[in-house]
């Protein structure tokens, strides 16, 4: 009986083995595009779509962990959301803010320990000062990109790990931010590896929506098609390897297929 326990107790503890515990999918942003042929060159001229944005919270057995902040808070407040000057471009809204989803879950800002973008556009970094003392992770090649008017793309004083290249996240190979560059000079997308669901890649926007991500297409605005194209085979080698999901970030029909919070996935 004794052999019998002492077999059994490496492979209960090994099953019990803590990491990911929950991941909440937050709505960070709502909005139309004008013409998503900037988007797919060549291919939907003239087309509308609608768009979301998407926010990850994870909880891990060493502490809470953010990938991306989404659309500023602010917007909630404007009738007419956030017109671009492009027409062509996304007019956002915000129905939603993300400290109103973080009180609902019943997490402060100052729970959030760590966290990451996956790249500077305005999109995905509209709420990063909610959490002014939480470790970022960020491609240095991201950091050091000059933001508009040669700007900083954030404060300096904001605690931050430059990064080049992937990164295990808490250590134990479930949160693990993958370089992706091409979309940005430092874009990164993140591998999750949940008990029950398994393993997610969400995309940061290595892949706008389904249709790109099916045919490859790269969007006209991209810092580099050859990095852009060189990502998505990085992504389509880790979905094979861990026999992952792939959430596309702004894709709406996904999205909508997926259990938002308060709602959680385990």
């Amino acid at each position: 009986m004794l052999l019998v326990a002492a077999a059994a107790g490496p492979a209960r503890a090994q099953s019990e083995k803590p990491g990911v515990e929950k991941l909440y999918i937050l709505n960070c942003g709502e909005g139309v595009a004008g013409d998503i042929s900037r988007w797919s060159p060549g291919v939907n001229e003239g087309k509308s779509m609608d768009f979301v944005d998407n926010c990850y919270l994870i909880k891990h057995a060493q502490g809470w962990f953010l990938w991306d902040t989404g659309i500023p808070d602010a917007v909630a407040s404007m009738p007419d959301g956030l017109v671009p000057s492009d027409p062509k471009a996304v007019i956002w809204r915000r129905p939603k803010t993300l400290a109103a989803q973080f009180d609902q879950i019943g997490v402060k800002p100052s729970d959030i320990k760590a966290m990451a973008v996956s790249h500077t556009h305005p999109d995905h970094i509209g709420n990063v000062e909610m959490f002014p003392t939480a470790m970022l992770y960020v491609q240095k090649a991201e950091y050091d990109w000059p933001g508009a008017n040669n700007q900083p793309r954030f404060k300096a004083e904001h605690p931050v790990t430059k990064l080049d290249g992937d990164r295990d996240v808490f250590g134990d190979g479930n949160v693990v931010i993958l370089s992706t560059p091409g979309h940005t000079p430092g874009h990164q997308s993140l591998l999750v590896k949940l008990p029950k669901t398994g393993a997610v890649v969400l995309s940061g926007d290595a892949v706008h929506f389904r249709d790109n991500w099916d045919n490859r297409r790269v969007p006209s605005m991209n810092a580099s098609k050859e990095q852009t194209t060189a990502s998505m085979q990085k992504i389509a080698e880790t979905l094979t390897k861990e026999k992952a999901q792939l959430w596309i970030n702004h894709d709406k029909a996904q999205r909508d297929s997926l259990k938002m919070a308060p709602a959680f996935y385990e």
